[in-house]
């Protein structure tokens, strides 16, 4: 059965479960306990992370990292995200607003404007910029393109006096699931600070100042990472120096800042991402910000959102697959029980709960699948879309009548489109057709099947119309095969399918006052969280959430 109907299926099945008096006799349940709400709600998203990592290395896990959240939490062994086009904006956008990117407006990273065809960051914003430091065209300073609200905006709604805070490695990563109210703080790679944007604050508080002052990301200058694990650990993971590592190659142990710099700067800075150590800076910094904002200090329950980046950085470079990733997955694990140790100091054990889950999962790279025997190839874009013009310009005469890609679709020249007289339903009917013969593309449907409907139960189709928003997509939305990508060098591996390694991310939940243990097998989605967190938080869900709390198993006793 494909995913797609698993999870139609799964639907009904959370309605009965909804209803039925068989989930009290089994101890679970979709809504929390009638106790005190938590004082802070820890959400925690790993960029890039697979499902399938987590539960191959389990055996490697310390004891109270991940496995704290397995062993003594609930967790979803069949938890996927229910759109398509799986890249980190759609997928951040998504966690704490319960919607797909057919309503939260962010379907990528960035898109062309449907009208004007000029590109479009998925949080930028040129009426903000970072404070203390230089903002380029592109970065990431202001929610403004998120077009519904978030569990946080809603939490800060019902009491003013709470707070939220999201930090991360990525613009994207802190401020889509800070959402409008809360306050974002993002890695500088110019610096190795901390740092937010005009959208939230004219200046940073005193304790932003203090932590940016001690300058710690220095501390790792001319550091090497290390494998945790002596070598034998790792030969379930693709060794050392692959040739889809790209000429500069990878390997353990690594060195951040080239041995001829004598002080550090912006390449070693921006280098750290690609690693542990801009992981550990940001957990360092969420410490900081638990302090300076006495974040979970009161009745007033808080949200700290942590999206930790580095895993994305090293699966792009390196593939899931390889014994770099094995490692940094070793690393998280590690830094997640040393966080998790000190919020049972500051905040108290039974005063908080942890949600974590990740913004997508990673193909396994092109050249790896290709020595498995699976049909695995790379496509050049440029290429395609030339091929796609070329057969409309043959069919309707002169123009470039698809101005590019966008997000994951086909964007029509609309100024073309109004000289021609021609409906853009036939442009896109033929370009899809075009598009199709290409090797590497599994399915594509054009803005009338969507706005319709009219093609349910068609091979991706639902992902694919999730994942399609009618006013900032394009014009044919399409998928590609499994194993196929985007890029024509053999470098790293990529993410952003409908396919179950793309798909396919934890969900694990934790707080012993509300969250028993278990493991739930029933299908879920990354959109039941947000939901989830409101019951938690005894506030009503986000208002475009389109799901229901996830099934949890209630914790057995609350001490």
């Amino acid at each position: 059965m494909h995913w797609a109907q698993l999870r139609c299926l799964a639907r009904f099945l959370w309605a009965a479960l909804l209803a039925g008096s068989a989930m009290a006799d089994s101890g679970v349940a979709s809504s929390a306990p009638k106790v005190q709400p938590p004082r802070l709600i820890v959400f925690i998203a790993i960029d890039g992370l697979p499902q399938r990592q987590i539960l191959n290395y389990q055996d490697q896990l310390a004891p109270d990292g991940f496995a704290r959240l397995m062993q003594r939490g609930s967790w979803f062994a069949n938890a996927h995200y229910g759109h398509s086009f799986t890249v980190t904006g759609a997928g951040h956008a998504t966690m704490l607003t319960g919607a797909y990117p057919n309503r939260t407006g962010i379907i990528g990273n960035e898109w062309r404007d449907p009208s004007t065809g000029e590109r479009v960051y998925c949080t930028g914003d040129n009426m903000a910029h970072y404070i203390g430091h230089p903002t380029s065209p592109f970065d990431g300073t202001s929610p403004k393109n998120l077009q519904v609200e978030t569990v946080g905006d809603v939490l800060r709604r019902a009491n003013h006096r709470s707070k939220v805070i999201a930090i991360s490695g990525k613009d994207r990563g802190a401020i889509l699931p800070g959402g409008k109210s809360g306050v974002a703080y993002i890695y500088m790679r110019s610096s190795g600070q901390f740092a937010s944007s005009t959208y939230y604050m004219p200046k940073h508080p005193a304790w932003v100042d203090t932590f940016n002052a001690a300058r710690p990301a220095d501390r790792y200058f001319k550091t090497e990472w290390k494998a945790l694990l002596p070598a034998a650990a790792y030969a379930r993971s693709v060794p050392d120096n692959q040739i889809w590592f790209g000429p500069a190659g990878g390997s353990l142990p690594a060195r951040f800042g080239a041995l001829d710099d004598d002080a550090p700067g912006p390449n070693y800075y921006d280098s750290l991402l690609r690693g542990p150590f801009a992981d550990a800076l940001t957990l360092d910094f969420a410490r900081a910000a638990m302090a300076g904002e006495q974040l979970g200090q009161d009745d007033a329950p808080d949200i700290l959102s942590i999206s930790l980046s580095g895993h994305d950085y090293v699966n792009h470079a390196f593939s899931a697959e390889s014994r770099l990733s094995h490692d940094h997955v070793l690393q998280l694990d590690r830094l997640l029980q040393d966080f998790f140790r000190d919020l049972d100091l500051r905040v108290g054990k039974d005063q908080y709960a942890v949600a974590l889950t990740a913004d997508h999962g990673f193909m396994p790279s092109t050249e790896l699948s290709a020595q498995q025997g699976l049909p695995t190839g790379r496509l050049d874009g440029a290429h395609t879309l030339a091929v796609v013009n070329q057969g409309l310009e043959a069919r309707f005469g002169p123009g470039k009548w698809v101005t590019g890609y966008s997000g994951a679709s086909l964007l029509l020249d609309r100024t073309l489109l109004a000289k021609s007289g021609l409906g853009p339903d036939v442009i896109a009917a033929a370009a899809r057709e075009l598009l199709l013969a290409q090797p590497g593309f599994a399915a594509a449907y054009t803005r009338q099947e969507l706005l319709a409907g009219s093609r349910q139960g068609a091979p991706f189709f639902e992902p694919m119309r999730n994942a399609w928003h009618p006013d900032v997509s394009g014009d044919v939305q399409y998928t590609l095969k499994p194993h196929w990508m985007f890029g024509i060098r053999s470098n790293g591996a990529v993410h952003g399918s409908a396919h179950a390694y793309d798909t396919h991310v934890p969900i694990l939940l934790y707080g012993p006052r509300w969250i028993g243990k278990g493991r739930i097998d029933s299908p879920v989605e990354v959109i039941n969280i947000a939901p989830t967190l409101a019951k938690l938080l005894g506030i009503a869900p986000p208002a475009a959430s389109q799901a229901a709390p996830l099934p949890f198993v209630v914790a057995a006793h609350k001490p």
